[in-house]
């Protein structure tokens, strides 16, 4: 006799990308692993309804006239997970997809195999999916090869948030939900952090993957790589980034991030000439250090 199948609901959030939204929806459906029920928190200027329309039977659409950002959008679509009944919630930004059909079943028989609370698979570049939009640290060496991981099959101890990432539901319960005054950028850092003080078990599966939008444009090695300052695109970014990263080195009193940024991101912003970068920084890591300044940035685009 064989075991039910786990119940599983997609929590995901969309913002203005119809196109990336239509691919997300169209790997979701292809899915050899049922799932149950898709939270989709659209909090973009333009509703995606129409796109939704020809997604399936199965999306809870839900509109939300308010830009919660994505940690506040994840919040939301998380909780509306959960009350579908749910046992296991699998996280979907819209600007990435499942790589092949076998991503969720892969997911939920590492997850049984290894006793998981929370369960990866690796994240690929969407230009370039033999590289990972996310660095991994290796014996030491840090990679983001995907041929020197998918041999290993299972890494344990190691997870990337939010993308694709399969959570059971009693892990909420245990650290909550996102934070959704971080609202972009930092969230997944604290979830993790969350996530590692409740003593969860955690890993990633290496083969299958979740294709994502790589970000290392926005990495800037100095010292010859010794230090990588994070420097997003955009002052709306950016002043998020900053902000959050304040905050959650004091959060969480970690002197070795402190010790890095005071030292790189002026670095960076001096060798470059950039003084403006520089007092932006500065204020809105200052802001998040002393715990303020949270919700969008002033005067900023509705936009994620």
């Amino acid at each position: 006799m064989t075991e039910p199948q786990a119940k599983v609901a997609v929590a995901a959030v969309t913002f203005d990308r119809p196109g990336e939204l239509a691919l997300l929806l169209e790997g979701l459906a292809a899915q050899t692993a049922p799932i149950h029920s898709i939270a989709l928190v659209d909090s973009g200027t333009v509703p995606a309804a129409d796109v939704v329309v020809s997604g399936g039977s199965n999306i809870n659409y839900l509109r939300s006239e308010a830009n919660l950002g994505g940690a506040g959008g994840f919040a939301f679509a998380i909780l509306a997970a959960i009350a579908s009944g749910a046992e296991w919630v699998w996280m979907m930004d819209d600007d990435g997809h499942p790589e092949d059909e076998h991503c969720l079943a892969e997911l939920l028989k590492a997850a049984d195999e290894h006793k998981l609370d929370v369960v990866s698979p690796l994240v690929a570049a969407t230009g370039d999916p033999g590289r990972l939009s996310f660095n991994f640290r290796i014996n030491g060496l840090i990679t983001n090869e995907r041929a020197r991981l998918e041999p290993l099959g299972y890494l344990p101890n190691m997870v990337h948030f939010f993308n694709g990432a399969l959570i059971r539901t009693s892990v909420f319960s245990t650290v909550g939900l996102p934070d959704m005054k971080f609202f972009i950028r930092g969230d997944e850092v604290d979830f993790l952090s969350r996530v590692k003080k409740a003593g969860l078990k955690y890993g990633t599966v290496t083969t299958v993957a979740v294709r994502h939008p790589a970000s290392w444009s926005e990495m800037k090695p100095i010292f010859r790589g010794f230090l990588t300052p994070v420097i997003p695109e955009g002052e709306y970014k950016r002043f998020c980034y900053f902000r959050n990263r304040g905050y959650l080195t004091r959060k969480y009193r970690n002197l070795r991030w402190f010790s890095a940024d005071i030292v790189g991101f002026p670095y960076y912003f001096l060798t470059t000439g950039n003084l403006r970068g520089l007092a932006a920084w500065f204020g809105a890591y200052s802001k998040g250090f002393r715990g303020t300044g949270f919700g969008p940035p002033p005067g900023a685009r509705r936009t994620q």
